[in-house]
This record gives C-alpha cells, sequence and structure tokens, in this order.
C-alpha cells in the first residue's frame, strides 16, 4: 500500500513538479512559483473544457436531426402564432379605427345639419327672418334626422373584451355626441320660449280689439313655419332617439307657426290712427241718436272731427277693395287687411287711391269732407271682420299697445 502511494506520487511529482516563472522588466528579474497542486487544478479545468466541447460536437453529429426537427418547430409555432395574434390584434384595432371614424363622420354630418335647422329656426324667430322650406306642410324633402354614433351601423357581434376596449375607446365620442344633443335641447327650449312669447303677445293685442283669438283662430288656414327640414309625419325612424328628436323639433314648430300666424295678423290689423293730423271723437260706435231724424239708431263706425281736407290715412296695410261712391257713406274708400279684416273710410272729399291698390300703414287714402249722410266735415271710420263690424275705439286702444312701445 505504502509502494503504490509512493508510486503516485512520484508520478504525480513527475507530472506536476513545481515550477518558478521568471519575468525580466526594466532590468529587474521577478519570478513567481506555480505549485503542483495549481497545476493540477489548471489541468482539470482545462480537461474538463475540453471534454464538453468534444461532447458538444458530439451531439451536433450524431443526435438525429427529427429530434432538432421537433424542437426547431415548435418555436417557429410559437413565433407565428405570435406574429398571427399581433396580426390580428392589429386588424382589430384599424377596424375599430374605421367604424369608429365613419360612425363619427356620419353622426358629425347628421348633427351638423340639425344644427343648422335649428340655428336657422332660432334665428328666424330673434330676427323675423323668412325660412325657406315649409315643413308642416309637408313638402316632401327629407327629414335631417340620422342615427348617432351608437346606432351608424349594424356591426358583427364581438367579444366581451373587445366590448370593453372599444366602449373605451368609443367613451369620449359619446361624450361629445351627448354634448351636441344638450346643445340641440337648448336651441329648442329657446325657440319655444321666443315663440310662445311672441305669440302670447300677440293674442293680447288680439284680446284688445274684442275680436278675441278664438274667432281669429276659425279663419285660420292649415300651414306652417318655413324650416328647412320636412315632413315630421313620415314616421320613417330608425331609432326611439330619432323618434323623439322629430316629435320635439314638431311640437317647436307647431309654437312657431302658432306665433307666425298671430303675428302676421297683428301686423296687418287696421290698429293705427285713421286720421294723420290731431283730431278728435265726435260719435261713438253703437247705439245712439240719429243726427238727422233724431231717433235712437245703430251707429256701425266712429265718426273723427278735424278740418276740411285733413288726411285720411291707411290704419293697416292692405290692399284696396273699393273707392268709390256709396249710398249714405258718399265718398269711401275700403281697404281688406286679409284674415277677414276691412277697414272703412267715408265722406270724403277726395279719394286718393285706386281699387286694387296696395297701401302700408299711414298712406293717405283721401281728404276729409262731408259727402254722404253727413252734417259737416269729418270722418266715418269703420272696421270689419267677417262681415260683421266691430267698435273701432278697441282697435285704437290695441294699436296704442303696438305702435307706441
Amino acid at each position: 500500500m505504502k509502494r503504490k502511494t509512493m508510486k503516485i506520487g512520484e508520478l504525480f511529482s513527475r507530472l506536476f513538479p513545481e515550477r518558478q516563472i521568471y519575468h525580466r522588466s526594466g532590468g529587474t528579474v521577478r519570478y513567481f512559483t506555480v505549485s503542483p497542486l495549481q497545476q493540477s487544478v489548471l489541468s482539470i479545468a482545462i480537461a474538463a473544457v475540453v471534454g464538453w466541447t468534444l461532447y458538444a460536437t458530439a451531439s451536433l453529429v450524431f443526435i438525429p436531426n427529427s429530434t432538432l426537427s421537433a424542437q426547431g418547430q415548435q418555436q417557429i409555432d410559437k413565433y407565428e402564432r405570435w406574429v398571427q395574434e399581433l396580426r390580428a390584434r392589429d386588424a382589430l384595432s384599424r377596424s375599430q379605427l374605421v367604424e369608429r371614424t365613419e360612425a363619427f363622420q356620419e353622426a358629425t354630418v347628421s348633427f351638423e345639419q340639425r344644427h343648422r335647422t335649428l340655428e336657422v329656426m332660432l334665428d328666424s324667430l330673434r330676427n323675423g327672418g323668412e325660412l325657406e322650406v315649409a315643413a308642416l306642410r309637408g313638402d316632401g324633402s327629407a327629414l335631417l334626422v340620422n342615427a348617432s354614433i351608437e346606432e351608424a351601423d349594424r356591426r358583427q357581434a364581438r367579444t366581451s373584451g373587445e366590448f370593453q376596449e372599444a366602449s373605451a375607446s368609443n367613451s369620449g365620442v359619446r361624450g361629445q355626441i351627448a354634448e351636441l344633443q344638450r346643445e340641440q335641447q337648448a336651441f329648442l327650449d329657446e325657440v319655444e320660449d321666443i315663440a310662445i312669447e311672441r305669440a302670447e303677445a300677440a293674442r293680447g293685442v288680439l284680446r284688445l280689439t274684442a275680436v278675441g283669438t278664438n274667432r281669429i283662430a276659425e279663419t285660420r288656414e292649415m300651414g306652417g313655419p318655413l324650416v328647412p327640414f320636412a315632413n315630421l309625419a313620415s314616421g320613417n325612424f330608425d331609432t326611439p332617439e330619432e323618434a323623439m328628436f322629430a316629435e320635439r323639433v314638431s311640437q317647436v314648430a307647431a309654437r312657431m307657426e302658432e306665433a307666425r300666424f298671430y303675428q302676421s295678423v297683428v301686423s296687418t290689423l287696421p290698429l293705427a290712427d285713421p286720421v294723420g293730423v290731431p283730431s278728435r271723437l265726435t260719435s261713438d260706435y253703437g247705439l245712439r241718436v240719429d243726427p238727422f231724424n233724431q231717433r235712437p239708431g245703430w251707429h256701425n263706425g266712429v265718426d273723427v272731427g278735424a278740418y276740411w281736407n285733413a288726411p285720411i290715412t291707411a290704419t293697416g296695410p292692405g290692399t284696396v277693395s273699393f273707392a268709390g261712391t256709396k249710398s249714405g257713406y258718399g265718398r269711401i274708400v275700403e281697404i281688406d287687411h286679409g284674415h277677414g279684416f276691412k277697414s272703412r273710410y267715408a265722406h270724403l272729399r277726395r279719394i286718393n287711391v285706386d281699387k286694387g291698390d296696395t297701401v302700408a300703414i299711414g298712406d293717405v287714402v283721401g281728404a276729409m269732407g262731408s259727402t254722404g249722410r253727413s252734417t259737416g266735415p269729418h270722418l266715418h271710420y269703420e272696421v270689419w271682420f267677417n262681415n260683421k263690424p266691430y267698435d273701432p275705439v278697441e282697435f285704437l286702444r290695441a294699436g296704442k299697445h303696438v305702435y307706441e312701445e
């Protein structure tokens, strides 16, 4: 045993004798010693590296190609799945972007059209301008009510995750649409308030004339305000939101028509003073003592005194329906103001207009005189509605609220 140990020790000493390595630098010689143990450790490390290299080389040469191919195919399949997922996400994102863009553009066009309609309605009431297209008269043009962003397209069903992504990305667009809808409702509310206010003011004037609004409404022709949207009775709506919007617009349009009608009536009423100079009332409307026979009789108008040739003026705009001589009236001018209203100017000394002439309020239609059944220079003035006489004083009082405001 000792011999074997000694042999191993001799072999180890011969293989790894103690070595000294000298190094000369700048005239100085230095050396360091490498012990047998250090040499043996270094040799083992070198052998391990060489062995691993040989093993790896042999594996590449002798391991079957099918094993390597299977492993490589798995990696390729995994990468292809990643690529396909990325492509799918990209396609979905592009599709959502296109859909949202198209839907937003459609909704934008729709709301811009609605805005133009509502702004024209509001502008018409604010400035008293004419509008362009009859809506309630059913002219057949297309109603400017389209689907909102939610209903712009009918799309295929998506997964819940995709819906969440789309919902999150569309939240900003929906907020803009909601803001536009609120602005439209504000437009409609303002238009309706203005229309109601004007209709009430006009009805108030009509009530002062003693004719009242009920009798006026009986002569009212069916029609509608001139607005750039069309027949609201078609009922062809894709969504409840469209139907609600159309119903609301129809309600406001009816208010506009009401205001327009009553304002048009008031604008043509004979409300102004029939004498163009300071004058005095000499005889009232109604029952009175006749100046000729001294008996009670009915007086269909009022007598207004001034002086010979005092200017007699139209009390409202209209068309001359008669200009000439009538029994009892002498020389007379009759003006048709529309909506069933007429005014008469009698006992004139001179007539300045002809039948068919269009007159404006304040135009001189004749000169004060005493023709016909008259006791002296004065104007006999009458106001008629639907072939029935009314007290002209009521119209003159109502006119003070219109022309002196």
